[in-house]
């Protein structure tokens, strides 16, 4: 355990974004060994309309977007904490700063990128039953525990189930027709849902990546625990981190898939042993 600075703060930079193996072999660890270049100019925040969409109904996508990503949205939330709750029994997580370092850790090197990439291209592709089911596919395959398997897929089940009836699609049917006895992951079918009913898909992923952080952050406030304020304040320094995903995810290709945290994955393996446990992950 480190003593002074957090191990999920500790993994290299050199690793940050979760890239695994690019195109052509090449790992993220190349990125390091590249001449430092000078930062690019920052661009002008997008419009209103660069984002929802021309002639889109914002209010409607807004309406179902906090909806879906509401903590009272039946798909079982609050009983998975992603291997956080053994991160708290041994250590490692103990205050807001190391519940930040473990959520950032998920989002831009763990599970959350996988789920970003995945998202985007599941969105982009929902049109086409056999790039979406391929997808969808590469998206329950590409997890590090049983826990975290069952963290998405029993999400993705109960997500899909209640949007078909609350808000019914005949792409979301014919998805669940074709998934009838496979598992699907939560970030496909909430991808899917989003294309289906014409919710933009950076907003939609913006709202699917602070779901995931709300729900970890929820789960630390119990298990460290925090109060209250401590875990707004852990979600507000977590905003950054959600819109510098967003915008990388959104220009990634399936070759840029792949997780760089194998303490996320250790956490989450030695949860399935622990003894006394709150969370299903």
């Amino acid at each position: 355990m480190a003593t002074e600075q957090s191990r999920f703060e500790a993994l290299s930079p050199a690793l940050a974004r979760g890239r695994g193996l690019g195109e052509g072999g090449s790992s993220a660890l190349h990125d390091a060994t590249q001449a430092q270049k000078p930062p690019s100019p920052q661009p002008s925040p997008p419009n209103d309309e660069a984002v929802w969409g021309r002639g889109s109904n914002k209010g409607d996508a807004l309406a179902k977007l906090l909806a879906w990503t509401s903590p009272s949205y039946p798909t079982g939330a609050f009983c998975y904490s992603h291997g956080l709750e053994w991160a708290v029994e041994e250590g490692s997580v103990r205050d807001v700063a190391t519940l930040v370092d473990y959520t950032g850790a998920v989002l831009t090197r763990g599970g959350g990128w996988v789920d970003a990439v995945l998202f985007a291209r599941a969105y982009e592709c929902a049109h086409n039953a056999a790039a979406l089911d391929a997808i969808a596919e590469l998206a329950v395959a590409f997890r590090g525990s049983a826990e975290t398997a069952l963290e998405s897929c029993q999400q993705g089940a109960a997500f899909l189930g209640v949007t078909r009836k609350a808000w019914p699609h005949a792409l979301l049917d014919a998805f669940a027709a074709r998934h009838a006895d496979l598992p699907v992951a939560h970030s496909i079918a909430m991808a899917l849902a989003c294309a289906a009913h014409d919710v933009p898909c950076e907003p939609a992923l913006s709202a699917w990546l602070h779901g995931t952080c709300a729900n970890l952050v929820s789960a630390g406030v119990r298990l460290v625990p925090l109060g209250q304020t401590d875990g707004q304040i852990a979600t507000a320094r977590l905003a950054s981190i959600i819109a510098g995903v967003v915008a990388d995810a959104l220009a990634a290709s399936l070759d840029d898939l792949g997780t760089a945290a194998p303490l996320l994955e250790l956490c989450s393996i030695r949860h399935e042993t622990q003894y006394t446990r709150l969370f299903r992950s």
